[in-house]
């Protein structure tokens, strides 16, 4: 028999353990069912609860463990309680090998922990970085994500902005930027960040759960698989239209669409199997440093958790500049380090350091394909006219026809897709209308691909 005390501290337990709080419906919708186990439900700080849900279950039948701030609580404020439940989750999951979805609404931290809320977020931190390219690790940032609660949410692979949500380092500026930047570098801070647009909370635990299902389980389990249709599409127009007519009917997801615009970077299935597509946009001239690090980003967060990788090239090249520069180095060597399935599709030009860093031989590509119509040549026509056919522009009555003219015949001669065929920089050359079945075939017996021995070291520094 339960004694009075015993009685009104199982009502008070139950009762603060069932509350139907924001934070817990939140993870109701992230569940299967609403079904899930929460952790630590009676954990407190001082004589509340932490302001932190903490669960496990599964999202459309893969396992996950999640947690949830809980803005009703101290505004969400990381205690060090509130931050060993958190910690807590990164150890589970890590233990077993389980994707991580953080939804964020949190004022800061606990003031009156002093510094043991930072070490608090040291240690959230510290494991975040751990399973970073180990588990899957998603945030959504539903409410307010600011300080030290901002660098751990962004350090995620995927950053799901609501629209009602606010993602700040210091008061008065965006994701990473310093109160002074002006409006313009908080938004750039901004979309580098954000992988994904929602319109609520919950859209972007929707989104979530999306997310959750095209990645494999952790960086040992397979692509998922799943039943599909074909789209019917052919490959042709722009990046996003030939990414579409590759990938399997419906199933494209769209990444980092507000950074980078001379780039496409998505999630897809492709014969029913997941892969990550990255195509350069042909309306644009020249791939710009957020597209470079963009892409890098990408390539290197497929790579860990070996998702084949297609590349659909065209693109005079990257644009100059310091900044630039690095970025396009990072590119150049997140493909080359890259071990998992890759495959280069040449739709339409790939000049000179574009072809060499995302379709050549540095990109390390299982297969090259290119269209018949394809130019691969070491510079632009155009300059290559002026620097190898000088003298015959040399009293041209009309110069810039006399180029393009030349520049023409150079790219018919000299730069065509066959040219490469023949010289070995493409495998294959192959109509729209048959690349996605190529693309498959490519990807079916490439499935076994066993990693690739690379010289020992911790990591690359680009």
């Amino acid at each position: 028999m339960l004694t009075e005390s015993q009685r009104a501290k199982m009502a008070e337990y139950t009762a603060a353990v069932s509350a139907d709080t924001a934070a817990k419906k939140r993870l109701a919708a992230l569940f299967d069912d609403g079904i899930y186990t929460e952790i630590d439900a009676y954990a407190k700080c001082n004589d509340d609860l932490t302001g932190v849900a903490a669960a496990y279950g599964f999202v459309n039948g893969t396992p996950v463990y999640a947690f949830s701030q809980d803005s009703s609580v101290k505004s969400g404020a990381v205690s060090k309680a509130h931050a060993a439940k958190i910690a807590k989750v990164f150890d589970l999951a890590s233990r077993n090998g389980v994707p991580v979805v953080g939804i964020y609404d949190s004022c800061g931290a606990f003031i009156e922990d002093g510094a043991e809320a930072m070490n608090a977020y040291g240690e959230i931190l510290a494991h975040t970085a751990n399973l970073s390219g180990v588990v899957p690790q998603i945030a959504v940032i539903a409410g307010v994500c600011s300080g030290s609660a901002a660098v751990i949410a962004a350090s995620a692979d995927f950053v799901i902005m609501s629209e009602e949500g606010a993602l700040y380092l210091n008061a008065g500026a965006t994701a990473h930027d310093s109160p002074t930047a002006t409006t313009a570098d908080q938004a750039a801070g901004l979309r580098r960040k954000k992988t994904l647009t929602a319109k609520d909370d919950k859209d972007a635990v929707e989104q979530a759960k999306k997310l959750v299902s095209l990645m494999p389980q952790n960086n040992l389990s397979p692509v998922p698989e799943f039943e599909y249709a074909e789209s019917g599409k052919k490959a042709e127009g722009s990046a996003s239209d030939i990414a579409v007519a590759i990938a399997d009917e419906g199933s494209v997801t769209e990444l980092y669409a507000d950074f980078g615009k001379a780039s496409f970077t998505a999630l897809a299935t492709i014969g029913g199997a997941t892969a990550g597509i990255v195509a350069t946009n042909k309306t644009t001239d020249k791939l710009t440093s957020d597209d470079t690090a963009k892409l890098a980003r990408f390539v290197r967060l497929c790579d860990a958790f070996s998702v084949p990788v297609v590349t659909i090239v065209d693109t005079e090249g990257f644009e100059s500049g310091a900044e630039a520069v690095r970025n396009t180095a990072k590119a150049a060597s997140a493909y080359a380090e890259a071990t998992t399935v890759k495959i280069s599709l040449v739709t339409g030009k790939a000049y000179g350091s574009a072809f060499v860093a995302l379709a050549g031989n540095n990109a390390n590509a299982d297969m090259t394909f290119a269209y018949p119509d394809a130019v691969i040549a070491p510079m632009n026509p155009i300059a290559a006219a002026e620097f190898l056919y000088h003298d015959e522009l040399k009293g041209a009555s009309d110069v810039k026809a006399k180029r393009e003219e030349i520049a023409k015949r150079y790219a018919d001669e000299k730069a065509s897709a066959f040219d490469a065929a023949a010289k070995g920089a493409v495998d294959e050359i192959i109509e729209p209308a048959n690349v996605r079945a190529k693309i498959i075939s490519v990807l079916d017996i490439s499935a076994g691909k066993r990693m690739v021995k690379q010289l020992p070291k911790k990591h690359n520094v680009n």
